[in-house]
Formats: C-alpha cells, structure tokens, sequence
C-alpha cells in the first residue's frame, strides 16, 4: 500500500492532450459535425480525477508552446494537480484526438506531436523518492524517447518503493506493430504494477476473444500480482495471485450520456481507495461509483465527486 513519509499519492506520466469528442451521439467520426474541445489524455484524466478527490497528484508530460498547451496548464491549476514536470516545446505543437461520441468503446483519430516528447529529467530521482504510486498507460509507451524514459524510471521507481500501475488501453492506432506493444507491456510487467484493462483492450491485443482466465493467466505468469478486467456494463473481475477471483456488477446507468474516460474514472477511484489502504473489494466498489458517475457525464466527472473521500 502506500509508502510511508512519501509526499506524492500519485505520479501520473505519459500524453496529456486535447480531446476533441463529438456531439452528435452514438455516431461515428465519418458522421460527427460538431466537436467540443476538453482536456484528454488517460494519465491526464487519473490525475485531475485524483486531485480532485483529494490525493497530491503531479503530472509528468509535454506540451506544445501554443493555446492548447496555455489551456491544458489553466486547467491542471484549476484542480490542483501540480504540473511544474510538464515541459512546453516550441518544435512541436500540442496533440489532439477527435473523439467519437458513445456508449461503448469510442473511435478516434490521432494527431500525436508533443505528447511522447518525455524525456528523463523530467523525473528525477528525487521525484520517485516522495512518491507512493507510479502510473502510466499503454499509449505513453507507444513512442519514443516517452517509451525509453518510461521504462527507465518505472525501474529506478520500483527499486525505490514506489508501487507501479499501468492502464494497458492498447490501440493500433499509435502503435507500430503488435509484436512490439506485447514486448514494451512485458518489460513493464517486471516491476509488478497494478494493472487495469478492458475486454476490448484485449481483444485488440490478442485478436481474438480470449477467456477471462487466460487473460489473468497471462499477466500472472509475467510477474504480476493484481489484475482488474473492466467488462463494461457487466462490471468487472479482479485476480490477485494465489487469492482467487472477485467479480463485482457494474452500477446500473439509466442515461449512459459519454463513455470516454469512463475507465479512467474506474481507475481514479480504484487508486484512491488502494492509497487508503482499503481491501481490495472495496477499491472495486469505489471504482464502479466513480465509473457510474462519468457515464452520466460528457466530459468531465461532475464537481461532487469528493464526497467519495468523504466516505472513506
């Protein structure tokens, strides 16, 4: 659980962005007319989810030297998450990604720029030392230096205490090919990190549908502990190793209003509780409250999600 005497909760590294997501419902890009513009980015949104639920949250990222970029520091301000490790480039303008609008798991276009500009100083030993979990996703391992970077430090962070966590939400779209995704996101499992993934995240993967079992035993047999598969509307299954399996339903949803970052939301309250060193059951409840809400909401999480802290 948490590392004592360590004054970051949450270090979140990788692509902080600009979502685009449509506003016509339940269609593809191909027939959206009109977008609005919200900060995006998995990380991005686990940290603003976290400070906003009351954690220290820091960012490690990169942005263009542009309005986007100036829009992306207003609002990690706004909510607390500290951003004195995002770095403004000037040779790179800030990424976007046009978003469909849906119930279930989104299309989208990217346009990557500064996003995978990471580089090492920007997590310095010092950082790792005060920090309780290192977290980063599947998408900010897709390019490098941000790949290279990220597996040095997520090492030099592991040997230091720090408890690891990765959202592995895989797409073809930003990677080359799947052979060196599966390489980059077994290099990572070494260092034991809380890992987080979807059905569909797993059938990009493997291309093909796999049983639940099969998915945990994959992860397990690379040297992870803790395992969460979201199963969408039917909730979700966790597999701690030599522990069994808990499977807990979703929370029913009258209006489903924007499924992106429903899983990030899943994550946050996950985190959340794992810091407060709650049982692991109870991280799950946490997290399938905090996911109920976003699916309510376009954009993001309403502004009483604090109450969830005050619950704890």
């Amino acid at each position: 659980m948490k590392a004592n005497n360590r004054d970051i909760d949450i270090l979140c590294v990788g692509e902080v962005l600009i979502d685009f997501i449509g506003h016509q419902k339940d269609v593809l890009i191909n027939n959206t007319r009109d977008y609005h513009r919200y900060l995006g980015g998995s990380p991005t949104n686990v940290a603003m989810n976290s400070a906003r639920l009351g954690l220290n949250a820091k960012m490690v990222a990169t942005v263009g030297n542009d309005g986007f970029g100036e829009y992306i520091f207003k609002r990690l301000n706004e909510v607390g998450v500290q951003a004195s490790s995002v770095k403004k480039i000037s040779n790179k303008p800030t990424s976007v990604i046009f978003v469909s609008r849906s119930k279930k798991t989104p299309d989208f276009i990217p346009f990557r720029e500064a996003d995978y500009c990471i580089s090492e100083d920007q997590i310095p030993t010092e950082l790792l030392k005060e920090t309780s979990i290192f977290h980063t996703t599947c998408f900010a391992l897709s390019k490098n230096p941000a790949q290279s970077t990220i597996l040095k430090k997520a090492e030099e962070a592991y040997n230091l205490g720090c408890q690891l966590s990765i959202d592995i939400n895989y797409a073809d779209e930003v990677w080359d090919n799947k052979d060196e995704a599966l390489n980059v996101i077994k290099a990572y499992c070494k260092f034991n990190p809380l890992i987080k993934i979807s059905e569909d995240d797993m059938l990009r993967l493997f291309e093909r549908s796999l049983p639940h079992e099969e998915i945990f035993e994959f992860f397990h047999n690379e040297g992870v502990e803790t395992i969460c598969l979201t199963l969408g509307s039917e909730g979700v299954k966790l597999s701690q190793k030599g522990k069994g399996i808990i499977q807990l339903p979703a929370i029913k949803v009258e209006s489903v209003m924007d499924a992106t970052g429903a899983g990030d939301a899943f994550w946050s309250g996950f985190l959340f509780a794992y810091i407060k060193e709650k049982p692991i059951k109870e991280c799950l409840e946490v997290a399938l409250q905090l996911a109920s809400l976003k699916l309510q909401n376009v954009g993001r999480l309403p502004d009483n999600i604090d109450i969830l802290s005050k619950l704890l």
